[in-house]
């Protein structure tokens, strides 16, 4: 047989393998478990304050600007630390410095951007 496709095959054994052990799992947990649905159990629970009114509210899309941006600028802190690392060793220096500034850069346009389009802005 072809390495290649027997590379391959061993992934799709695998695959199999662990569907087959998290399908018998969720079945044994069906099997085994207590099935009795009251009123009180299928009511929707809301960390202990009985639900009122429907279930839709409308909230605004500024909450997930604001959601993106905190991720946009965390994973900063992603490169941030690898660089640090890189730029200590002989021969980096001015590359990795200079690689930095221009993702600093970008980092700072994106903010200033933010800040233009009053983003940034709480209320």
């Amino acid at each position: 047989m072809n390495t290649y496709f027997h590379d391959y095959l061993v992934v799709f054994v695998l695959v199999l393998l662990g569907a087959g052990i998290v399908a018998g799992g969720l079945g044994g947990n069906r099997l085994l478990r207590p099935h009795r649905p009251t009123r009180e159990k299928l009511t929707t629970y809301e960390c202990g304050v009985d639900p009122v009114g429907e279930g839709w509210a409308q909230s605004y899309v500024r909450y997930y600007v604001f959601a993106y941006l905190y991720v946009v600028f965390a994973v900063d802190a992603v490169f941030l630390f690898p660089w640090a690392t890189v730029f200590a060793l002989k021969g980096y220096g001015p590359t990795t410095l200079g690689e930095m500034f221009v993702f600093l850069g970008f980092l700072a346009a994106g903010l200033a951007y933010a800040a233009k389009k009053k983003v940034l802005s709480w209320v």
